[in-house]
């Protein structure tokens, strides 16, 4: 009896961990936006409590659209989809440094933001391109 109850059930293999679904490169790209407003606003605005606020929110949006990216880089694409396409470890790993300390995190330059938003943009349309097949 103790043989049956530790004995192998049924081995299943999947692509990622849970189903495709949840994974979309649309809540990074939401961040990114973020972003961008805020760095408009603070553009705006000379009052320090609302700046000092602001660059805090800008700064937790860069670190949420890291989180995104990673949640992508090593959850969904697998070995496969590097193989298909080469360029995403790059396109990955020059995307979290725009979101980090030398890109949004860092700066007040709208155009960091457009930049990691470009980037985003690329590693959503390979995102696409995998949920083809």
């Amino acid at each position: 009896m103790l043989s049956r109850l530790f004995a192998p059930t049924l081995d299943v293999h999947a692509h990622c961990d849970l189903p495709c679904g949840v994974y979309d490169p649309a809540q990074a790209r939401i961040e990114a936006e973020s972003i961008k407003a805020v760095i408009a606003k603070l553009a705006d605005n000379h009052d320090p409590d609302f700046r000092t606020r602001a660059v805090l929110i800008k700064e937790q949006r860069s670190e949420l659209v890291k989180h995104h990216l990673w949640v992508l880089w090593t959850d969904y694409f697998k070995a496969p989809h590097f193989e298909k396409y080469p360029q995403l470890h790059t396109l990955f790993n020059e995307a979290t440094k725009l979101a980090g300390a030398g890109g949004t995190k860092g700066t007040m330059d709208a155009k960091a933001a457009d930049d990691l938003i470009a980037k985003i943009d690329e590693i959503a349309e390979i995102f696409w391109e995998t949920k083809k097949a």
